[in-house]
Formats: C-alpha cells, sequence, structure tokens
C-alpha cells in the first residue's frame, strides 16, 4: 500500500478551523499529567504547547513537590499537585481518585512526559481512558511501554487514542529489539496499530503516522536539531491541544506532526541546524497555525 506525504497542502484535507469569535470553553479543556521531581520540565514543555496549539483551557497535574513551581510557570493553568513516590516519581495508586475527580469535563488528556514508572503509569492511563468515555487521549512515553499487556482493553477505546513512541518505546511495547524497529519504523508502526487499534504516531527523522483503517503518512522531518532534550514533550502537548479543539485523532496527529516539524525548520533556519531549545519550538506555532489554516 502507498502512503502519503504530510506537507500543509495535504493537511487541507484535514481542516483546522481558525476561531474568530467565541469562549475559552468551546476551543476545550486539556489536561496534562507529566513530570516528576527530576524532571518537572516535562509538564511545563507539553503544558505551553498545549495552550500554544489552541487549546481554550489548561489543567496541569504533577508531583507535588513540583506544583507550585510549575502554578508560577505556566500561570494560564490550573495546577493539581499529587502525592509522589520516595523516587520523586507520581504515586499512581495514591493520584488516581484525585485525577479522576480533576479530569471530569477535560475533552482531551496528555497521560505520559517525564513520568518515570511504566507500570504504574500504564495502569493509570488505563483508569483514565475507562472512566472518561468521552475525552480523547494521548499517550507518551512511560504510558505507551506496558500497553501490550492491556491491549484488549486499549483496544475498545482506541479509536480515542494516539501513541507517540519513539524507538526505545516502540521496542519494549512490541517487545522487539531497538535496531529492529529502527530498521523498519513503518513495520513498527502498523505492529503498533494493530495491536492496539489507535494512531501510531512512529517518531524519528523521519516520521510515520498510521491508523488501524490503513492510512499510512510520512513525516520527511523538520531536521537533525529536533532530536533534543523536551522535542517530544513538545509535540505530544501539541497534539492533546488540537484534540481538545475537536480534531479527530489522526487529524491532531497529522497536525501536531507538522507543527512540530516546521518549527524545527524555521528554528534551524534562524538559529542554526543544531542548538535551539525544545521550550523554543511553541512560539514558532501561533504563526505557523495562521499561515497553514487560513
Amino acid at each position: 500500500m502507498t502512503h502519503e506525504i504530510l506537507t500543509a497542502d495535504s493537511l487541507k484535507a484535514f481542516p483546522l478551523p481558525m476561531p474568530r469569535e467565541g469562549s475559552k470553553d468551546e476551543r476545550g479543556s486539556a489536561l496534562v499529567l507529566a513530570g516528576a521531581a527530576s524532571v518537572p520540565g516535562a509538564a511545563l514543555l507539553a503544558g505551553v504547547a498545549t495552550l500554544r496549539a489552541g487549546a481554550g483551557k489548561l489543567k496541569i497535574a504533577t508531583v507535588q513537590s513540583a506544583a507550585l513551581g510549575m502554578g508560577l510557570a505556566v500561570p494560564e493553568a490550573m495546577v493539581v499537585g499529587l502525592p509522589e513516590t520516595s523516587a520523586g516519581g507520581m504515586d499512581a495508586e495514591r493520584s488516581a481518585e484525585c485525577l479522576l475527580k480533576v479530569t471530569k469535563g477535560c475533552d482531551a488528556l496528555l497521560v505520559g512526559p517525564g513520568l518515570i514508572e511504566d507500570g504504574p503509569t500504564t495502569a493509570l492511563a488505563m483508569r483514565l481512558l475507562k472512566a472518561l468515555p468521552d475525552a480523547s487521549f494521548i499517550l507518551d512515553a512511560a504510558a505507551v511501554c506496558g500497553l501490550a499487556q492491556h491491549a484488549a482493553d486499549v483496544r475498545r477505546h482506541g479509536g480515542r487514542v494516539v501513541i507517540t513512541p519513539h524507538a526505545g518505546e516502540m521496542a519494549q511495547l512490541l517487545d522487539r529489539s531497538r535496531e529492529a524497529v529502527e530498521a523498519d519504523p513503518l513495520d513498527a508502526a502498523l505492529a503498533a496499530t494493530d495491536l492496539l487499534g489507535t494512531v501510531v504516531v512512529m517518531k524519528g527523522a523521519q516520521t510515520w503516522i498510521v491508523d488501524p483503517r490503513g492510512s499510512r503518512w510520512l513525516y520527511e522531518g523538520g531536521g537533525v536539531g529536533l532530536a533534543t532534550s523536551g522535542s517530544g514533550d513538545v509535540l505530544a502537548g501539541l497534539v492533546v491541544g488540537l484534540l481538545a479543539r475537536g480534531l479527530a485523532p489522526m487529524a491532531a496527529a497529522l497536525w501536531g506532526v507538522f507543527l512540530h516539524g516546521e518549527a524545527g525548520k524555521r528554528l534551524a533556519a534562524s538559529v542554526g541546524p543544531v542548538g535551539f531549545l525544545a521550550r523554543e519550538l511553541s512560539n514558532e506555532v501561533p504563526r505557523l497555525l495562521r499561515e497553514t489554516a487560513a
């Protein structure tokens, strides 16, 4: 089967209306569940990207030790501090009831960036997925690695889920070597979508976006500078922001990958091919949205 190349022109098949008026509620509410004491910035990067993608309201749920600083760093967000483990990670069991309350009314959720315990994170993601039947989800990083153990449950909800693994996380998900995933990333993406029934964004120098209905899209890359700490957190935040705005999972994934990659190209042109920071990517997004969605 052939594939489509992801470009600004090809995105016209997935129109993203630019709001001219209306309240913030009309652009949706997103929750970012991310961060640990050692990597609090993951929640910051994802949260800011969510707003730059145009979501109307943002909640950030992170470990208690990072919550105050997060509230000051992202004053636009409602920040929830969660119980944490002795290692500085989120205590998934003790956090669950709080999150079930906080997530009510959210249109889209991102689970995973900067969370440091794979098994508990995946289990919590599944609990939220079942409890919020009207919400869309993006599962990233720690929330992806253990999904094979929950494959049947994921498939029941897969039509509203996007996963965004890099090669190492995909290797854990599929029980393959990282080298095998890197040798044939499209095959890995197709195996994952067949297993889970979700949209799959297989990140790499070139990014594959596939879904269970057989769609295959290739984004040919935003440049080597995107291979930098925090870049994936920004991508995940862009996708959840677009999901909150009401885009279907495949459309949100395509738009998110494109905006992330094109932001990298612009920074490469203005700063240099390497050395720009993940935190700078989100600042490019509103102009890209204006130009691409006009």
